[in-house]
């Protein structure tokens, strides 16, 4: 399968302060192993083999080293799901959705998720369990969606395979308001769901079944086969971690 892939790499509101501590301009563009993590980011896709790779950033140093990189410049929209419904007005699918400070993305990563996606499935989102996240990174702090079949941290790795995805990511801006607070989006559907879930029952392959059920497209799991790839650069004990990673 040739997929599309797209890099987030927009700018919060006024600013980020880990940016502003590190001394550049967006999150971007910290330097981890001695190469900003868009860099790093783009690198791993295109050994991957992604043929095309999409970075939705706003015209400043972040554009202008994407250019740099042989990637296409998308102008952000309102919010992570409304940037990826303008690419997906751009590209179509497959398209594959990262973002710019995943500094640790690996190639097999992205392989496992495109290779392992279910063939009748529309989305298929990368998660990883918590007992190989805390074995990659031992102390690592991640937030994670507690299942029946296990905790859950995401991994920023989505793949969008067919025109249905365009669903999922509508609800998306729902569901990343509550990320911390799964019970309020298993309780969008339905008491039955909520009460399983708050007594430990409820697996999260059935809650994304059900989920996709609601908005009319099939979502599936892929479960990363190495914790690290929930590891991503959000903030300066993140980029510590890394460094020791790397420096290893």
């Amino acid at each position: 399968m040739s997929v599309t892939a797209l890099i987030l790499a927009g700018s919060r509101p006024g600013g980020d302060p880990f940016a502003e501590q590190m001394g550049v301009a967006h999150k971007a563009l910290i330097e981890v192993g001695g190469t900003p993590m868009l860099e790093r980011v783009v690198r791993a896709l295109r050994l991957a083999g992604c043929p095309r790779i999409l970075v939705s950033c706003a015209p400043g140093p972040v554009a202008q080293l994407a250019g740099e990189l042989g990637a296409e410049v998308v102008a952000p929209a309102a919010g992570p799901s409304g940037s990826v419904l303008t690419a997906l007005d751009l590209a179509g699918t497959p398209l594959l959705v990262t973002t710019a400070d995943h500094a640790l993305l690996r190639p097999e990563w992205v392989r496992q998720l495109i290779d392992s996606a279910p063939a009748e499935s529309d989305v298929a989102i990368m998660l990883a369990e918590r007992q190989m996240v805390e074995a990659a990174l031992p102390g690592s702090r991640r937030t994670y969606l507690r299942f029946a079949d296990g905790h859950w941290s995401g991994c920023n790795l989505f793949l969008l395979r067919g025109p249905p995805a365009r669903a999922a990511v509508t609800e998306w801006t729902r569901v990343e308001a509550n990320r911390k607070r799964p019970w309020r989006i298993v309780a969008r559907l339905g008491p039955g769901l909520l009460l399983r879930y708050l007594s430990g029952r409820l697996t999260l392959a059935s809650a994304l079944a059900r989920l996709g059920g609601r908005i009319g497209c099939r979502v599936a799991l892929v479960p990363a086969a190495d914790g690290l790839a929930a590891v991503d650069v959000d903030k300066p004990a993140d980029l510590a971690d890394v460094q020791r990673l790397l420096s290893r």
